[in-house]
């Protein structure tokens, strides 16, 4: 079992951030800062829009908090609001059928400019089909790329790429992708294209190659072709990626890249034909993280995402005509900080010494499981010395001899978030999306089209008035 070292050196060397050429804070210099007076105004030619999925306000404050208390510097994201002069705001994200949205509505209000109901891709409330920003990419002889943690075929990025009436076809969406010529395609969802596990028995894989796609499905792969050839297929695992704490705790840690090693090698192959391009990049499992109430796969995979958004932010600086857009598509759970004893310390220094998420703790423990067992778990992977009535109560949840009053939280992963809140300070007021206003930021030619209140749709005309097309 490997431990995390708390060390930035050391973390940067397990994450594989070491060979990205990053040295934490420093990929973003105060001196950098006085060079650029006010966001460059003008024609973009590539567009970076990165997306932390189902990030709340708290989690982006928690993780900073962390990131300070276990490294000694903010994270890239707050760093980036201390040294760079950003361009700003709030966004609104309803979708057409609920001001509470899905990530299908949500990433299809930015891929087509409209707002669709929940659920679908790019498809209108009229059951109109909506060209998709990387679709006119494409058309306008831009590239286009897509970057995830999830199934590269999942919600957010189909929400750039494809057209559905139900956010599920994931299947379909591959074959999209296929048919539209999407030039990089990274993440997890090998089910969705192997010609065993579809239904019209399509070697994806095999047709992508013949179009002159390198292919690889773990991560010593991917650092051999990044940059090899024009087109890139990545496939790393068959449903979504594993969540980043696990990653970086498991014998397989070099089977599977991490987000910034797969944004890296995405701009590195649409460097070879310096062509202008378009890609999104999410960190899909802080949502997934969210929904569980998850806190260590929450931070850990937020942490991910934020070294995405440093090499984002790199390549900005040697190319400062690329528009980089960050933001989230909803809130989930709404975590909060409730109380981190000295400088947080309480809280922040337990998430440290955690190996796997919560789920992974519980994997495996069952109605009839003992005391004891879940004991045992929970200290070897947690470092958490619950005591016997807390394990109890989740117990009892899972036998049914206790139910939580509100149904939506009504789940033994519920109560088991609560019992490590007696020992975190962290709380959850839903297991499910938020209709909060969420956090929004951009930076490079285009980006003064940002407002300090945006809705959701208006991110589709920033982009495409930025780099001049459709």
């Amino acid at each position: 079992m490997k431990k995390i070292d708390t060390s930035r050196r050391d973390f940067l060397k397990v994450s594989g951030l070491a060979t990205l050429g990053l040295s934490g804070a420093g990929a973003l210099t105060h001196s950098h800062a006085t060079t650029l007076r006010r966001p460059p105004s003008g024609q973009a030619k590539n567009v970076i829009f990165l997306v932390s999925d189902g990030m709340s306000a708290g989690t982006l404050a928690m993780t900073d908090h962390f990131v300070r208390f276990r490294d000694g510097h903010p994270s890239h994201w707050i760093n980036m609001y201390e040294t760079l002069p950003v361009q700003r705001g709030v966004m609104e994200m309803a979708s057409r059928s609920s001001v509470v949205t899905d990530s299908a509505a949500a990433a299809s209000s930015w891929g087509c400019g409209r707002r669709v109901p929940n659920g679908r891709i790019n498809v209108d409330h009229n059951g109109e089909e909506q060209e998709s920003i990387l679709a006119m990419a494409k058309r306008n002889g831009l590239r286009a790329g897509l970057v995830t943690t999830a199934t590269v075929t999942h919600a957010t990025p189909a929400g750039f790429g494809a057209n559905g009436r139900r956010r599920g076809d994931e299947q379909r969406f591959a074959k999209q992708y296929y048919e539209r010529d999407y030039d990089v395609i990274l993440g997890g969802g090998q089910r969705f294209f192997d010609a065993s596990q579809r239904d019209d028995d399509l070697d994806l894989p095999a047709l992508f190659q013949r179009k002159g796609y390198a292919y690889v499905t773990d991560r010593d792969g991917l650092l051999a072709q990044a940059g090899q050839q024009d087109k890139l297929l990545g496939l790393f695992s068959e449903s979504h990626v594993p969540f980043e704490v696990d990653r970086l705790n498991t014998d397989d840690i070099n089977k599977v890249p991490s987000l910034a090693e797969m944004t890296k090698a995405a701009l590195e192959t649409f460097d070879r034909s310096g062509d202008g391009f378009i890609m999104q990049i999410e960190g899909a499992r802080v949502d997934h993280a969210a929904h569980r109430n998850d806190i260590s796969g929450l931070i850990y995979d937020q942490i991910a995402f934020d070294d995405a958004i440093a090499v984002a932010l790199k390549y900005y600086e040697e190319n400062p005509d690329t528009l980089i857009i960050i933001t989230t598509d909803h809130g989930n759970g709404s975590p909060s900080l409730n109380s981190g004893g000295p400088l947080g310390a309480n809280t922040l220094g337990k998430v440290a010494n955690f190996k796997r998420t919560i789920g992974s703790v519980m994997h495996g423990v069952h109605r009839n499981s003992s005391v004891g067992t879940i004991q045992n778990r929970f200290e070897e992977y947690a470092g958490l010395k619950l005591i016997s009535d807390e394990v109890q109560a989740i117990l009892n949840h899972m036998k049914g001899s206790w139910q939580h009053p509100y149904d939506l939280m009504n789940q033994a992963f519920v109560t088991t978030a609560s019992v490590v809140a007696n020992h975190l300070q962290v709380s959850w007021s839903t297991r499910s999306h938020t209709s909060e206003f969420v956090e929004l930021a951009s930076v490079g030619p285009g980006s003064e089209g940002i407002k300090p209140f945006t809705k959701n749709y208006e991110l589709f005309d920033v982009m495409r008035k930025a780099v001049d097309i459709g």
